[in-house]
């Protein structure tokens, strides 16, 4: 599942192409394209011009000028946000779950906006802006990530420290704190020298501090080369894969030498998934 990075990257890249543009129409084409709570149908959105394109955690929102509405979109598994124009058209045989047609005012151009699904588990919705938070009122129990400008890593330390969770289930969590997924869950946890089994109220402040900027910091590494890609369900919206799964250091590198102390690393299943640590650096104590 994309998480923080790979989402990031899709929201630069559609940040890039959407502000300005008007929706000429819209359309849904697979019945869980849209969820079911969508407090509107899409064909709402038609004629109202995009402002942003913004981010909390894994969601993605578009909002648009002069209106209270939100398109809101989770990538889910598989979910691709496709920019076309040009050169950049799709192949005909691929169809979208969505396809939205816009016109840019400045020079009357149009281009559309295909989301492209293939384990179909993404969807699109239509929510109003909580104008208190500025967030939509749906994700409003999503937890701020840590590369929001408000994120209170004193607060989140507070909560880890009541949890009785193991560490790794409580940062993935979303509403302790968001976008982080398995890979860099795993990857931040090396980093801090943290087994993920560990009980998160174990933990001293200073190695909660520790990990929440690992995990920032392994996330904005990522960010840089565009996410991690291991198949093609992973890209952005001109079709590029990300390169952060060549600088991994134990996601993905069962029984391969740690880059840190040179033992093996090892896969335990963990909360009904995989976990990649080093035995030596990552201590259960």
């Amino acid at each position: 599942m994309p998480e923080l990075p790979e989402v990031e990257s899709v929201r630069r890249g559609l940040q890039e192409h959407l502000p300005g543009a008007k929706i000429l129409t819209i359309e849904s084409f697979h019945p869980r394209a849209v969820a079911k709570d969508s407090k509107a149908p899409l064909q709402l959105l038609e004629g109202l011009r995009c402002e942003s394109v913004k981010r909390r955690g894994k969601y993605l929102w578009f909002t648009f000028e002069r209106d209270e509405h939100a398109l809101i979109a989770h990538l889910g598994m598989s979910g691709q946000f496709r920019v076309c124009e040009g050169k950049n058209e799709l192949k005909e045989e691929r169809h979208p779950h969505v396809r939205v047609s816009l016109s840019l005012r400045r020079d009357r151009k149009k281009f559309r906006l295909d989301f492209l699904d293939q384990r179909t588990f993404g969807w699109m919705r239509v929510d109003r802006i909580d104008q208190s938070t500025l967030v939509p009122e749906t994700i409003h129990h999503v937890a701020a990530d840590p590369f929001e400008d408000h994120f209170d890593a004193e607060a989140v330390i507070a909560r880890l420290k009541r949890s009785k969770s193991e560490i790794k289930r409580a940062i993935l969590d979303q509403s302790i704190v968001s976008g982080v997924g398995n890979i860099y869950a795993d990857e931040a946890l090396w980093r801090a020298k943290i087994h993920p089994e560990r009980r998160a109220s174990t933990l001293s402040h200073a190695e909660l501090r520790l990990l929440l900027s690992s995990i920032r910091s392994v996330m904005k590494r990522a960010l840089k080369v565009g996410g991690t890609s291991f198949d093609h369900l992973y890209v952005n919206v001109n079709g590029e894969s990300g390169y952060f799964a060549t600088r991994l250091a134990v996601y993905g590198r069962e029984d391969e030498n740690c880059r840190r102390c040179g033992a093996m690393i090892k896969r335990i299943t963990f909360t009904n998934r995989s976990s990649h640590l080093c035995p030596r650096c990552q201590r259960l104590r």
